[in-house]
């Protein structure tokens, strides 16, 4: 085992402890609110694990050149989020499906209002992405321009954020 081994093992601990904690406190406060649990997760869950990203890239943005390091950062922590965040649970689940309950069918989730918000993520991303397209254009780069450039980017961007979560919850 590589000298960082034992770090990455207690590191991987503390992130799955911490995990469980924000989705029972999300479960909480969704039930105190009265909403959904899907509603808990995508809003509270996900702006309490994006946020740290957030600042990380806002750091990287303002500390380089071009913001490459900001654009990776935000790729690479959303592609951990989904597919080690989705896959490993799912596939230790089928595992242990398969394993000790003998069945042969697999094991099967409904989609339940996950696909009606994957697809709307999915057209608010690629809003997104022209938007950022628009921006290199006009402006040069998707980060930068003038003030008033970047709050109405800002905004608009927040405002498809809203959109996300008011149709999902809808």
């Amino acid at each position: 085992m590589y000298a960082g081994g034992p770090c990455f093992i207690v590191s991987l601990i503390y992130i799955g402890l911490v995990t469980f904690i924000v989705g029972e406190v999300a479960t909480v406060f969704g039930c105190c609110l009265g909403i959904k649990e899907s509603v808990a997760a995508i809003t509270v869950v996900a702006l309490g694990t994006s946020l740290p990203d957030t600042f990380a890239s806002m750091t990287a943005a303002r500390q380089s050149e071009k913001a490459d390091e900001a654009v990776g950062n935000i790729n690479g922590s959303n592609a951990v989020n989904v597919f080690l965040g989705c896959g490993l649970p799912w596939a230790i689940c089928s595992i242990y499906w398969k394993n000790s309950l003998g069945d042969q069918n697999g094991y099967k989730v409904k989609s339940g209002p996950l696909a009606f918000s994957v697809i709307v993520f999915l057209c608010v991303a690629i809003v997104c992405y022209i938007v950022l397209l628009a921006r290199r254009m006009f402006v040069g780069g998707e980060l930068g321009g003038t003030p008033t450039g970047r709050y109405v980017s800002g905004f608009f961007l927040f405002f498809l954020w809203f959109i996300y979560i008011l149709m999902s919850t809808l």
